[in-house]
C-alpha cells in the first residue's frame, strides 16, 4: 500500500494557509479519486481509494509523526519508501515542486516529527513552494497566513500539478514522479 500524507493544522482558521498546502493537496487528490468520505483514524482523517491511502494528521503540524507512525504500524509497512509526505516549503518560490527520496527536515517541524517517529530521514517528500516572506521577518505569521493575490489565483493549477505528481508516485514510482514534478516545474 502507498500512503500519501498531507501536512497541516486542524482548525477553520488554518484552512487556506500556506502551512496547510499538504492538506489542500490531499483533499484535491481525494476528489480526483472520487474517494469516499474520510474516517477518523490514526489521529487524523484517513481514506483508502483504489489502493492508495490518504492521511491528514490532526495532531497539529509539530506532532505529525504520531499520526504517521500509527498508520505505518497498523499496516505493518516495512519501508518508508511507501510513504510520501506533502508539505510547504518557504525556500521554494510559490508553485515550484520538489520531490526528494530522503533528506533532513530542512527546518520544517512537521517533517522533523515524522523523521523522529519513523527513525529515518529516508522518507520521500513532495515539497511545495509557498515562497518566502517578502523582506524577511516573522516566518510563523507568514506560513500561518492565507494565500493572497497571484498566489491565490495560481492555487488551482498548483493543486492539479502537485496531485498529479503524488498520484504518479503512488502508481508509477518515485523516479517517474520526480521527472514530472522536478523537471516540468512551471512557476
Amino acid at each position: 500500500m502507498k500512503l500519501i500524507v498531507g501536512l497541516g493544522n486542524p482548525g477553520f482558521q488554518y484552512v487556506y494557509t500556506r502551512h496547510n498546502i499538504g492538506w489542500l493537496i490531499v483533499d484535491h487528490i481525494s476528489s480526483l479519486k472520487n474517494a469516499p468520505p474520510p474516517s477518523r483514524k490514526f489521529s487524523g482523517e484517513f481514506w483508502i481509494s483504489q489502493g492508495t491511502a490518504l492521511l491528514k494528521p490532526h495532531t497539529w503540524m509539530n506532532l505529525s509523526g504520531k499520526s504517521v507512525r500509527e498508520a505505518f504500524d497498523f499496516y505493518k509497512m516495512d519501508t518508508t519508501e511507501d510513504i510520501l509526505i506533502i508539505c510547504d516549503d518557504v525556500a521554494l518560490p510559490f508553485g515550484k515542486l520538489r520531490i526528494r527520496t530522503k533528506g533532513s527536515a530542512g527546518g520544517h517541524n512537521g517533517v522533523a516529527s515524522i523523521i523522529g517517529a519513523l527513525g529515518t530521514m529516508e522518507v520521500p517528500r513532495l515539497r511545495v513552494g509557498v515562497g518566502n516572506k517578502p523582506g524577511g521577518g516573522d516566518m510563523i505569521n507568514w506560513v500561518l497566513g492565507h494565500f493572497s493575490g497571484d498566489d491565490r489565483d495560481g492555487l488551482p493549477a498548483l493543486l492539479d500539478r502537485a496531485s498529479e505528481a503524488a498520484l504518479i508516485w503512488a502508481e508509477e514510482g518515485i523516479e517517474k514522479a520526480m521527472n514530472v514534478a522536478n523537471v516540468k516545474n512551471k512557476v
